[in-house]
């Protein structure tokens, strides 16, 4: 049986200000109406006769990782939740455990989150192919046929027919992982045509994996072993025992296993897959005009060419530009030129270590109740437009430095007040005093939508104790 297993812990800094710390690439819609982890778990249920698909995510993910999952497949076996990144090779060994305890002969197939590939059929015929490998102890890995000297992408060099080392069909045995190139070295490598780019996805059985991390990295498969073996089950999520993660050595699945065992062995494939991993990516998958740009939302353009202009909140309006990358959110905007979006990381590290919360949240940020989005904001008030799904509640809570006005404006609310409960509709109101504990639930069938002012000496998002809560937060 083949367990797909998805990993979800990338940041996807490259496509800020789109993708956030707390809203990755992964979550987003960026090449369809689906987001790309709905995109990646659809091509999943793909293969003939897999299993149940596991993924591996950031804890602060989980609610929207479990949400979007839940929306495109009952296929899910378990939400393995990290405490912290320790990159590939880690996050693969801890799904090998846990899916090993359920399915000991089953074979894994890694997926990464975030990776676009257009021809799933394609895809799953070369899972199918290299399923064989698999059964003979190979590790696979999936070499994409490289179209252009890609200098953004890692390469595998594959072995040639006079090499002495072959499996079944048209799979080679990798001879070597190299770094990302030079244009010049890798102008090389795609006229050799044993070059290929390195997809992050891999095949094999969840015994074999951990059989190489144990003669290779037999430190980091004893930490795995203890974050899985004392992880405690929370709702619907496994949580890995974050003192023995955090202290696992943070490697790639490359470095750690598959440059050192001598079972490795490659797929070519040939589906339209990209990476996604920067916005001139992005420009070269999407549908272009007359002129060689992409446009999405509201966006007027004169004399513009080969440009990516994405509009989210507002009218964007481009003149005489060329080659260029414009991406508008409500509180942030990027202007870069394309052979240059390789740097918006320096942004986003510039961000983090000057404390700002463009790095980290969107103006609208996502709870497992709902979402709110902050309308306006000085140094003792507050507004925010709050949004509550319907049969979800807030914790049973209370703020020490805040007092908070509610006004519903769409919906009903069930309200709880020190020891008072009352039900509000459209356009009526409430008022919360300092230090109070209240709550706010929709039992209705429709979102609830309220408008709500907070006041006070500090109002940031940790000012809160929760005493119920029925995600599990503490």
């Amino acid at each position: 049986m083949i367990i797909p297993v998805i990993l979800s812990g990338g940041s996807g800094t490259r496509l800020w200000p789109m993708s956030r710390a707390l809203y990755p690439k992964q979550l987003l819609p960026l090449t369809g109406e689906r987001t790309m982890l709905q995109e990646t778990a659809a091509r999943a249920g793909s293969i003939p006769d897999s299993g149940p698909l596991f993924c591996v995510c950031n804890e602060e993910h989980r609610f929207m990782v479990a949400e979007q999952l839940r929306q495109v497949t009952d296929a899910v076996g378990g939400i393995i939740l990290e405490p912290v990144g320790r990159n590939t090779a880690p996050a693969v060994a801890v799904a090998a455990l846990r899916v090993r305890k359920d399915y000991p002969d089953a074979t894994l197939l890694i997926m990464p989150a975030d990776h676009l590939i257009r021809d799933v059929d394609v895809f799953a015929a070369a899972v199918i192919r290299g399923l064989r490998a698999s059964e003979e102890g190979a590790l696979v890995t999936f070499g994409v046929v490289p179209r252009e000297p890609e200098t953004g992408y890692g390469y595998i060099r594959a072995s040639t027919g006079d090499s002495g080392c072959s499996f079944a069909g048209d799979i080679a045995c990798v001879e070597e992982f190299v770094e990302k190139p030079d244009r010049e070295t890798a102008a090389r490598y795609v006229e050799s045509g044993n070059y290929f780019w390195n997809s992050g996805m891999f095949l094999f059985s969840a015994a074999r994996y951990l059989e190489e991390l144990a003669e290779h990295a037999p430190e980091m498969l004893d930490a795995c072993t203890v974050a899985v073996e004392n992880a405690a089950v929370d709702l619907d999520f496994l949580r890995l025992e974050k003192e023995a993660f955090t202290a696992c050595r943070s490697d790639s699945i490359d470095y750690a296993v598959m440059e050192k065992t001598s079972r490795a062995a490659l797929v070519p494939l040939d589906a339209g897959w990209n990476d996604v991993g920067a916005w001139s990516a992005l420009w070269g998958v999407e549908d272009r005009d007359r002129s060689g740009n992409v446009i999405k939302g509201d966006v007027l353009v004169h004399h513009v060419s080969n440009s990516f202009i994405h509009a989210s909140s507002r009218l964007v309006a481009a003149v005489g530009v060329d080659d260029h990358i414009v991406v508008e959110t409500p509180d942030a905007v990027l202007v870069a030129s394309k052979e240059s979006v390789q740097d918006v990381k320096a942004i986003v590290e510039r961000l983090k270590k000057e404390g700002r919360r463009e790095a980290v949240n969107h103006q609208r940020v996502c709870r497992p109740w709902g979402s709110y989005e902050t309308v306006d904001e000085s140094e003792r008030f507050l507004v925010k437009r709050i949004v509550v799904n319907p049969g979800a509640a807030l914790s049973l809570q209370k703020h020490f430095h805040r007092a908070e006005h509610w006004v519903v404006v769409k919906g009903t609310a069930a309200i709880t007040i020190g020891e008072k409960d009352i039900v509000l509709s459209e356009d009526q109101s409430t008022y919360i005093p300092l230090g109070t504990l209240h709550r706010l639930a929709n039992p209705g069938k429709i979102p609830l939508e309220l408008i709500e002012v907070q006041t006070g000496s500090y109002l940031g998002e940790d000012d809160i104790v929760r005493y119920e809560d029925k995600y599990g937060r503490g």
